[in-house]
């Protein structure tokens, strides 16, 4: 997929985080601080690892500025609701980057943290799948735990295989 334009990519972006955030809507309070294995990320982290990403490397970075991603930890947000309200505010501080950003600037060539170059409209497309690959944990996590989550198009699979029709041709 390319991006062309600021306003469609923001467009669906906004689509994506509103999937990220029904799932998120499911996760029990008690649960935040929990995690599959000792040292891996807790559910809390995982949010705070979306969110903290999304404004201090993929923004950062679309600005074409250094990136000042320090980690996910307790330091940044503690408890659920501290979590959402640090998940809902660097998410509005990125998208008001985002839309100072014109059509044009999404052929640029930016610095990534890597040391190598990358046209944006690239960037903000692996914005999108780190988003996507996160919240794919969120499932697996909220999955371990026996809790439902939402389908991401109105059906779960169960539901599409009960619906299909063999192809038999």
């Amino acid at each position: 997929m390319e991006i062309s334009s600021l306003n469609s990519f923001l467009d669906y972006y906004g689509r994506i985080r509103q999937r990220t955030e029904r799932v998120i809507a499911c996760i029990p309070l008690e649960l935040y601080d929990w995690t599959y294995k000792e040292g891996k990320f807790t559910i809390a982290d995982i949010i705070r690892h979306i969110a903290a990403i999304e404004r201090y490397l993929y923004a950062q970075t679309a600005l074409d500025k250094s990136a000042a991603y320090l980690g996910c930890g307790k330091e940044l947000a503690d408890g659920p609701e501290e979590v959402l309200r640090f998940f809902r505010a660097k998410h509005q501080e990125s998208i008001t980057i985002f839309q100072s950003l014109l059509d044009e600037d999404l052929q640029k060539k930016i610095d990534t943290p890597g040391g190598g170059k990358i046209t944006l409209w690239k960037w903000l497309r692996a914005l999108v799948e780190h988003e996507i690959h996160h919240r794919a944990q969120l499932y697996i996590y909220l999955g371990m735990l026996d809790i439902p989550t939402p389908p991401i198009f109105e059906l779960t699979s169960e539901e599409v295989h009960e619906q299909s029709i063999p192809d038999l041709g």
